[in-house]
């Protein structure tokens, strides 16, 4: 990983209705070091995250000019100076009309990958720490927050570039709770939301299931936990499910197998790319439920092992109880009888 360019700003709206305040930073050129480790960071929480969005940017250039100014800069025609200049002007503009209080970093980080080229927009939010001050008295301070990230976008440079029919180039994170920031954030990204999650979800899932029925008996077991173990690591990698890497890791053998089976089963996306939840696909490996005061998970692969379902009486035996569980029943039980 190198960061190519990065700059930041830090702005704030504390009294709506007036005009927000930014102040940026100098452009930095491949900056290495701490801003190397700072950006890891950030990726590694955008990655992270559940509930991403995927889609395209917005046609509407006179409401949405991000697109233009970058497209500019990678032309060489601006200056990645210039480029965010008018990033962070923008982003001041949309404050100033924004309904509820401000303050975060804007970092914007153009990223030379060894196999892609990627631009990443961040809100680094921060968090109050405590320290004692060089008269070694008590002070608050404020720190960028490691383990927080609720709006970012990633752009993938190349994808965007050769515009495939149907590809989706644009990553956001858009945390619940963000409110008018959030949705101006959206406005200065330019993102259009073109992919319906749920129902790539249920593609997914409806295509996996499907294919494990058709496995032999003691093979479907080991389909399903495959099939999530591949879609977990691409969640944590940040990238989607692509069917042909999926068919040739479910089986080796035939690698072709599970994309032609699901092509005739389900109605696969012309990319041949899914972006399902991946905390939905857990489903797969693990069945749970809650209600009326109780709440039970446990694997798949325990039904009819360890877990018993009797149809006709709705009852559930579990046998071979976690430790932890049993200590705590007789734990229970002792008292009540005492």
């Amino acid at each position: 990983m190198a960061i190519r360019h990065l700059r930041t700003a830090f702005a704030s709206q504390y009294q709506p209705g007036q005009p927000a305040r930014l102040v940026a930073g100098e452009p930095l050129q491949e900056p290495g070091g701490d801003y190397e480790g700072l950006h890891k960071q950030m990726k590694r929480l955008f990655n992270s995250k559940p509930g991403k969005k995927y889609g395209r940017f917005s046609e509407d250039l006179g409401e949405c000019p991000f697109s233009a100014w970058l497209k500019d800069y990678l032309e060489e025609k601006q200056t990645f100076t210039a480029l965010t200049d008018r990033v962070f002007g923008q982003w001041q503009e949309l404050l100033n009309t924004s309904q509820e209080e401000f303050d975060g970093h804007l970092v914007v980080v153009h990223d030379a990958l060894a196999d892609a080229e990627v631009v990443y927009l961040f809100i680094a939010e921060t968090d109050s720490a405590l320290r004692f001050d060089g008269s070694q008295r008590l002070d608050t301070t404020e720190v960028l927050s490691l383990s927080r990230l609720n709006l970012a976008l990633r752009i993938e440079l190349d994808d965007w570039r050769g515009d495939s029919p149907g590809a989706n180039y644009l990553t956001l994170l858009h945390g619940r709770g963000t409110g008018d920031p959030g949705d101006l954030f959206i406005r200065l990204c330019g993102f259009t939301n073109s992919v319906d999650v749920e129902k790539e979800t249920v593609t997914f899932l409806d295509a996996v299931e499907a294919f494990a029925k058709n496995s032999a008996p003691e093979k479907a077991g080991e389909v399903r936990n495959r099939a999530y173990e591949f879609c977990k690591d691409q969640h944590a990698l940040g990238e989607p499910v692509d069917i042909n890497a999926l068919s040739s890791y479910l089986d080796e053998s035939q690698p072709e197998r599970f994309r032609e089976f699901a092509s005739q089963t389900t109605e696969l996306p012309e990319t041949g790319v899914l972006h399902p939840d991946h905390r939905k696909v857990k489903k797969l490996v693990r069945i749970a439920g809650s209600g009326g005061g109780m709440s039970v998970s446990f694997s798949s692969d325990l039904v009819n092992q360890a877990v018993y379902y009797d149809r006709d009486k709705d009852a559930l035996t579990i046998t071979r109880l976690p430790k932890a569980l049993r200590e705590q029943l007789q734990r229970y039980l002792e008292t009540r009888e005492e």
